[in-house]
């Protein structure tokens, strides 16, 4: 929609303009508000001519030409005759003269001669006392800086006595002698899993009852004889009198056992 062309009697006001494109656009103020993000107060005082809300000319011009936009209007006529009914665009600043800008050049800085001449004596200060610290003359028996005749400091051994020894592994066969031959030592692991452990004397006073967790182990000992229950016996792992006993069960079974000092008899 145009209005460039209309006669001036005949040429509708800016608001005017707006108003009728938006109604023929079938959109409502709260739509072109939406729309355009001006508020809707002042979509309608834009409608009504009434351009002082808005801030000023420039402000008001922003906000022709987003409604404009929004109901599908050109909207340069309609600037351009909002400027010639509120006193017309303001002209472009001028430039501002090359022989001006050439008088007001800031004069270039002159080299600080005194700030050099100070930064060049701590340099030679400087140099000089590292000099000296660090060796000087080698004549005088001074400390020698590294070089090319510099020795290396050979690498400091290790005596025999400060190096530890290797962990223990797990008990095995060649334990028995260092445990009491008059009684019965049993020592229960649970490697692969859980396990629920009982153990009774030869009286049948309990020892040790409750659920070893994996990786735990309990160490039982009694002068006669030992009564074992052992709960998921194939997850155990068990030494007695520090033998190893193999094979006890499978995962999931309860094996009963007893032993007493001599046992056992193979391992």
């Amino acid at each position: 929609m145009s209005i460039g062309n209309s006669p001036e009697a005949d040429r509708p006001s800016v608001g005017a303009a707006l108003q009728k494109a938006r109604i023929g656009a079938g959109l409502t103020v709260e739509e072109v508000s939406a729309t355009t993000r001006v508020r809707v107060p002042l979509v309608q005082a834009i409608e009504q001519d009434d351009f002082s809300r808005c801030g000023g000319d420039v402000y008001a011009r922003g906000h022709i030409r987003a409604l404009a936009h929004a109901v599908s209007l050109d909207a340069r006529p309609l600037i351009d005759q909002f400027d010639a009914e509120h006193g017309g665009r303001p002209a472009p600043t001028p430039a501002a003269p090359l022989y001006e800008a050439e008088r007001i050049r800031s004069e270039p800085r002159r080299p600080n001669w005194t700030a050099a001449m100070v930064a060049a004596i701590v340099a030679v200060v400087g140099f000089a006392g590292f000099t000296l610290f660090t060796g000087g003359d080698k004549s005088n028996g001074g400390p020698i800086a590294a070089g090319d005749n510099a020795k290396q400091a050979p690498a400091p051994t290790r005596h025999p006595s400060t190096i530890k020894p290797p962990i223990s592994p797990e008990p095995s066969d060649s334990a028995v002698a260092g445990l009491p031959k008059d009684k019965v030592t049993i020592k229960v692991t649970a490697r692969d899993g859980q396990s629920w452990i009982s153990a009774k004397d030869a009286n049948g006073k309990l020892l040790e009852d409750g659920l070893l967790k994996k990786g735990e182990s309990k160490t039982i000992t009694d002068k006669e004889r030992i009564d074992l229950v052992l709960g998921n016996a194939g997850a155990v792992q068990l030494y007695v009198n520090g033998k190893e006993v193999k094979e006890i069960g499978h995962k999931g079974t309860v094996e009963r056992l007893s032993y007493t000092p001599g046992d056992p008899q193979a391992g």
